[in-house]
């Protein structure tokens, strides 16, 4: 396929969200290789699934022989590497899932693209790209008045981060021993539409909507720098377009909120929006919940390289970007339903690893 795209992941809240805005940005077809675990959903790429341009293939990243055949049959000119095990509390329960995926599934991928990008002439191997997606957690627990910089240190706390960095770092030995052209991106918290509720803001928007219990872990006070998925994407979009082999580039919304302000402000929204409850404003349903073990206090970034450098701009604000993410979780009562049926909002990360 000419001018093709690699995206690992394509069915997850991130991947599927890229994928989305390519299409509609009328570029070159794309082959989504996606294993579809539990947060893996077709239905977040409904508007793609007859578009001829997008590839649907369902596989594992561990996968060697997949990996290679693939490659050999598409000839992308880049791979957008999203897929991972994402979630810090299931990887307190379970690290072995993340190990096995993270790292072990992105060293696969990273050879399988060695042979290839060897094999391409001259021209193509200059113009190939390998993309990371990685996250601000693998600089650990910033600060009070600390933002991240691509020149961090990175110190992840996190079985979910520490695998993430891992792979980060394999992915920068590639391209320093081998030569292979890759680039990294860090990003905040995304939040946005189809993201699975196993994460905070969609678990407090239905748990808000539903008159459910709003669990906050310990005091509430822990800030996180919030970054809308279509803001993400556009970055990654920039970055494989401009971006310079080897170099890093951070993403994020530059304006880091405490938790309990966040389920304020999803609280007062729903006042406004929705039903009100026989128990009165959705504030009422806080509830204090034992904190995650080894929760980082802070996480912000520093996302001047990217805006100086390549232009990028976040379209959204936070207040906007709540706003319309709460609509689209009222909207959308088909897609949670598959949802609901894979995670029911059960506390997760709370016991001892499995």
């Amino acid at each position: 396929m000419q001018d093709c795209v690699l995206v690992t992941g394509g069915a997850g809240f991130i991947g599927s969200c890229f994928i989305r805005d390519w299409l509609a940005e009328g570029r070159g077809p794309i082959v989504n290789l996606d294993k579809l675990t539990y947060a893996g959903c077709l239905d977040s790429l409904a508007e793609a699934r007859n578009d001829p341009r997008h590839v649907f293939i369902h596989g594992d990243i561990c996968d060697a022989d997949l990996l290679r055949s693939l490659l050999q049959q598409y000839q992308p000119r880049a791979i957008v590497h999203f897929a991972a095990e994402s979630h810090v509390d299931r990887s307190i329960d379970g690290p072995d899932a993340f190990l096995h995926t993270n790292i072990t599934g992105t060293h696969e991928l990273l050879k399988a693209s060695l042979i290839y990008w060897r094999e391409q002439p001259a021209g193509e191997r200059q113009r190939f790209r390998f993309l990371y997606v990685n996250t601000d957690e693998i600089y650990g627990s910033a600060g009070p008045d600390e933002f991240f910089t691509e020149e961090t240190t990175i110190k992840p706390n996190s079985p979910y981060s520490a695998t993430k960095a891992a792979a980060g770092h394999l992915v920068r030995a590639y391209q320093h021993t081998f030569g292979m052209p890759t680039l990294n991106t860090s990003c905040s918290n995304n939040y946005g539409p189809y993201q699975f509720p196993e994460k905070m803001l969609p678990l407090m928007i239905l748990n808000a909507a539903e008159g459910r219990p709003l669990p906050v872990y310990g005091d509430g006070q822990q800030q996180r720098d919030w970054l809308h998925v279509a803001d993400h994407c556009s970055g990654i979009r920039l970055v494989l377009d401009k971006g310079m082999p080897a170099e890093t580039y951070n993403i994020g919304g530059e304006g880091p909120r405490c938790n309990l302000d966040v389920v304020h402000l999803v609280c007062d929204a729903l006042d406004q929006i929705a039903p009100p409850l026989a128990q009165g404003p959705r504030r009422s349903l806080i509830q204090y919940v034992t904190d995650r073990p080894g929760h980082d206090r802070r996480y912000a970034i520093d996302a001047r390289k990217i805006r100086d450098r390549l232009g990028w701009q976040a379209r959204y604000d936070f207040p906007s970007g709540l706003k319309q993410t709460i609509a689209w979780y009222l909207e959308n009562g088909e897609w949670l339903t598959i949802a609901r049926n894979k995670y029911d909002r059960q506390r997760l990360g709370a016991g001892k690893p499995t």
